[in-house]
C-alpha cells in the first residue's frame, strides 16, 4: 500500500508528464508556424507595400495600383527616370536565356538521369556525387569559379587565335546550364525510380530496339518528370541573379540584374511591384511543376 505522500508524489509526477507532453505537442505545432512566418513575412511585406498608396515604406496608407501603372507608363518616381522599354528588354533577355538554357539542360539532364538509373559502368558513384555539387555549393562560389573559368578560356583562345571573346548571352546560358542540369537530372531520376523496368524488358522481348523502347515506352512514362524538371530549370534561370551578374556582358542585362540596378538608386514602390510580378511568375511555374509531378504519381 502506498502512503498518502507517495500517492501525492506519483500524482504530481503524472501531472508534470502530461503537461510536458502537451507542451511538446504545442511546440510541434508552433515550430512550423514560426518557421514559415520568418520565411514568408518579408515576401508578404514586399507584396503589401507594392500596393501602398504612399511612397514611404514605413507605413501602409491605402491601397493603390498606380505603381504597376507607372511601370507601364515609363514613370518611376520623381528622382529617377524609368524606361518600360528597358524593363521589357531585360525581361526578353531573361526569357531568351531561360528558354535556351532550359532546352539544353533538359536534354542533357534527362540523358544523365537515364544513364544513372539504367547504366552500369565505372565512375557511376563519382558522377552521382558530382551531380549534387551545383545544388549544395554556395551560389557565389559557383559564380566566381565560372567567371574565372571563362576568363581563362577566353584568354587562351585570344592567345591561340588572336581574336578576343567577351562575355555575353553565350556565357550566361552556359553558366545556367551548369546548375540546371543537376536539378533536371534529379527530378527525372526520381521519376525513373518509380518506373517498372520490366516494361522496358517486355518491349525488348516483343522485338523493339532500344530507340523504339525509349520513345514508345520510357519517354511517355517519364514525360511528366521531364516537364517538371524543365519548368524548375526555367524558374531557376529566370530568377537567378548572382551567377548571371558574374557572367553577363554588355547588352545582356536580365530582369533580376535590371532590378538590382534600380535598387542601387533607391528603393521605390515600383521596384516592389516588379519583384511581386517576378515572384508570381516563379510561383506559377513551380506550382505547375509540382502539380504535374503529383498527378503523375498515381498513374505510375
Amino acid at each position: 500500500m502506498l502512503t498518502a505522500d507517495q500517492q501525492l508524489i506519483n500524482e504530481h509526477a503524472m501531472s508534470r508528464n502530461r503537461f510536458l507532453r502537451r507542451l511538446g505537442i504545442v511546440g510541434l505545432w508552433l515550430n512550423p508556424v514560426f518557421s514559415y512566418f520568418f520565411l514568408w513575412a518579408p515576401i508578404l511585406v514586399l507584396v503589401l507595400f507594392s500596393f501602398n498608396q504612399s511612397r514611404s515604406v514605413a507605413s501602409f496608407s491605402g491601397f493603390t495600383l498606380k505603381w504597376y501603372s507607372n511601370i507601364l507608363n515609363n514613370m518611376m518616381g520623381a528622382e529617377s527616370a524609368f524606361s518600360t522599354e528597358l524593363l521589357l528588354n531585360a525581361f526578353r533577355n531573361s526569357l531568351f536565356v531561360g528558354t535556351v538554357a532550359t532546352a539544353i539542360s533538359t536534354v542533357l539532364g534527362t540523358m544523365i538521369a537515364l544513364s544513372m538509373a539504367r547504366g552500369k559502368y565505372k565512375g557511376k558513384r563519382l558522377l552521382d556525387a558530382l551531380l549534387f555539387f551545383p545544388v549544395v555549393i554556395p551560389e557565389i562560389t559557383q559564380a566566381i569559379s565560372l567567371a574565372i573559368f571563362f576568363k581563362v578560356v577566353f584568354d587562351w583562345f585570344a592567345l591561340m587565335s588572336g581574336e578576343r571573346i567577351f562575355p555575353g548571352f553565350h556565357t550566361i546560358v552556359a553558366a545556367h546550364v551548369t546548375f540546371n542540369i543537376s536539378y533536371v537530372a534529379i527530378v527525372v531520376r526520381a521519376r525513373l525510380a518509380d518506373m517498372d523496368p520490366q516494361l522496358e524488358e517486355a518491349a525488348n522481348d516483343l522485338g523493339a530496339n532500344p530507340w523504339q523502347t525509349f520513345w514508345r515506352v520510357t519517354f511517355p512514362l517519364i514525360l511528366p518528370g521531364v516537364i517538371s524538371g524543365a519548368l524548375l530549370a526555367f524558374t531557376l534561370s529566370l530568377d537567378d541573379f548572382v551567377i548571371t551578374f558574374f557572367t553577363s556582358g554588355v547588352g545582356t542585362t536580365t530582369l533580376p540584374v535590371f532590378v538590382y540596378g534600380l535598387l542601387k538608386l533607391t528603393v521605390t514602390p515600383e521596384v516592389n511591384a516588379i519583384s511581386t510580378i517576378m515572384m508570381v511568375l516563379s510561383t506559377l511555374f513551380i506550382g505547375i511543376s509540382l502539380t504535374i509531378q503529383g498527378r503523375a504519381v498515381p498513374r505510375a
